[in-house]
């Protein structure tokens, strides 16, 4: 009788240890799977956040480059023309060499008062989306032509789409800064522009032929993690592709 009464308490015990086991073991679960929620909601905030910022800044940078543009067009670009004024002015008293000195110089202070006027243009994100994506860029790519810093190509291909205005200003700047990265730093002498435009993706594809670089151990820059940053901003990829000697290449493709 003690040896049954016994083996019903170890039963007991036993069955009140197993309950506690799997209480344990839930309750550690449920702590677990909480804390991960946790972890992810904070992670998703800190995304969040980070993703405002970027924003921010991109927003400051924009009307910092828009007043800049304004700057150029109203102030700059009026006294070159106040400039041209007086030189007329002087070519009508003047003869012989000295006219010819002046009609030189009015030629070079036309040229630089179009390329404020051009620069002002691609600074302003108004103009930008009054004239598309696709102009934009065009108009840089001959703004780069006019001043011989190299020999510059677009070709576009598919009918052309309008995007959302603020994916519209970060995909050019990306163009924008690519360009200003070859000016700076490839000593190319040609640059490459392919836009494609199909039915549901837009693909910008971006080669010069400069001095190149090991992407293995060349440290990444500003410049390329300021492109990286805003195509990962919008959804897009980015990919950049360099060898020594070889050149580099930028693919863009974005989808709307």
């Amino acid at each position: 009788m003690l040896e049954k009464e016994a083996l019903v308490l170890l039963g007991y015990l036993i069955a009140i240890m197993l309950f506690l086991c799997a209480f344990i073991a839930v309750f550690v679960m449920f702590f677990l799977k909480r804390k991960n929620l946790l972890v992810l909601q904070k992670m998703q905030e800190q995304q969040k956040f980070e993703k405002e910022l970027a924003k921010t800044e991109i927003e400051i940078k924009e009307n910092t480059l828009k007043n800049i543009g304004w700057e150029l067009h109203d102030n700059v670009g009026q006294l070159l023309s106040v400039v041209n004024i007086h030189l007329n002015m002087l070519e009508q008293k003047s003869s012989g060499e000295q006219t010819s000195q002046i009609k030189e110089t009015k030629e070079v202070v036309s040229h630089a008062l179009q390329e404020v006027r051009s620069l002002s243009k691609t600074l302003n994100n108004d103009v930008i989306l009054k004239n598309g994506l696709v102009t934009s860029i065009q108009t840089e790519v001959e703004r780069f032509n006019r001043l011989k810093f190299l020999e510059a190509s677009i070709l576009v291909e598919g009918e052309e789409k309008r995007l959302n205005s603020s994916d519209e200003i970060i995909i050019f700047r990306i163009v924008q800064e690519f360009l200003s990265n070859v000016i700076k730093h490839a000593k190319a002498t040609s640059l490459q522009v392919f836009v494609t435009f199909s039915e549901t993706t837009l693909t910008i594809v971006m080669q010069d032929n400069g001095v190149g670089f090991s992407t293995k151990t060349k440290s990444t820059n500003s410049g390329t993690e300021t492109m990286r940053s805003r195509a990962e901003m919008i959804g897009a990829t980015f990919e950049l592709n360099s060898e020594i000697g070889q050149g580099t290449t930028l693919k863009l493709s974005y989808t709307f």
